[in-house]
């Protein structure tokens, strides 16, 4: 009976000494657990918070990235009008042509060859079949890479005009039958000029475009044929066809100077006139 109360006061001694500490320890337990969670808290909220600050970030980067970029266009912008204001002023390209032309030219057979009365020697008995003549042409320049089939390679229309002189000859209607019809004996002065009239249209390519020295060809282009003195019809006109080649030097600032040779051929005469012959010459030209 005594073991048994002596135990009993030592357990409850024993809890009495105990409870205080296990409360003690319980409410340590529940402080750590309470600093836990709050530094929990505070941690997701740094989290949170440094989100925040780097979305930022991000945003004040590009917004920066993007003002750098625009602000390198504008200087760029700036740069390039500055150049341009700075530069001197552009010249068009000249391409077309002005000449006036000139040189020797000689007929395949002269007007006064054959019988009066089988050609137009009947009003020029003309012997002779060289002379000289001058005129002038336009070019035209429609492209320089002949239509994309060839680089530096120019395509144009030549239109041109002029002016043929073989010398005189003898009008023989006038001469014997004037004077007899009106009572008076024949003489010599029944002079008669004779002169061409050309007019013709052709196209023209031009090689090594860009530079001074330019050859040419013309492969084959239209004319028409005006005599000065009639056929012994009375026809002027005929039509023909011509085939040059040339060359041409860009001598100082657009002036051109240069020469052809050409060929004319008519498809049909003027009742036995001959058109047919060459011209060679130089020219004289003036880029605009």
């Amino acid at each position: 009976m005594t073991f048994t109360r002596t135990t009993l006061a030592i357990a409850i001694a024993a809890a009495a000494v105990i409870a205080p500490q296990v409360q003690a320890a319980n409410r340590s337990d529940d402080a750590a657990a309470r600093k836990t969670e709050a530094l929990e808290m505070k941690l997701e909220q740094m989290q949170a918070t440094m989100a925040a600050m780097q979305a930022e970030l991000s945003r004040v980067k590009k917004e920066s990235s993007d003002a750098s970029t625009a602000s390198a266009k504008v200087q760029e912008l700036d740069h390039w009008m500055a150049s341009v204001k700075s530069a001197p002023e552009g010249v068009a390209s000249k391409d077309h042509l002005i000449a006036v032309r000139g040189g020797f030219t000689n007929l395949d057979h002269a007007r006064g060859d054959s019988s009066p009365l089988e050609n137009g020697a009947l009003l020029s008995n003309n012997s002779s079949n060289q002379g000289f003549y001058f005129g002038g042409a336009f070019d035209f320049n429609v492209n320089n890479d002949l239509f994309g089939l060839l680089d530096h390679t120019s395509f144009g229309v030549e239109l041109g005009v002029e002016y043929d002189q073989y010398g005189q000859g003898i009008n023989t209607v006038s001469q014997t039958y004037g004077g007899v019809l009106a009572g008076l004996p024949a003489t010599n002065d029944y002079h008669a000029l004779d002169s061409r009239l050309r007019l013709s249209v052709a196209p023209k390519i031009k090689f090594m475009h860009d530079s001074k020295l330019r050859p040419w060809i013309i492969p084959v282009g239209a004319e028409i044929n005006i005599l000065g003195v009639p056929s012994n019809a009375v026809s002027v006109l005929n039509s023909g066809m011509q085939f040059g080649a040339g060359a041409e030097y860009d001598l100082f600032k657009g002036i051109v100077v240069g020469s052809d040779v050409r060929y004319h051929y008519s498809t049909s005469k003027l009742d036995g006139v001959p058109t047919d012959g060459f011209t060679t010459g130089g020219y004289v030209g003036f880029k605009f």
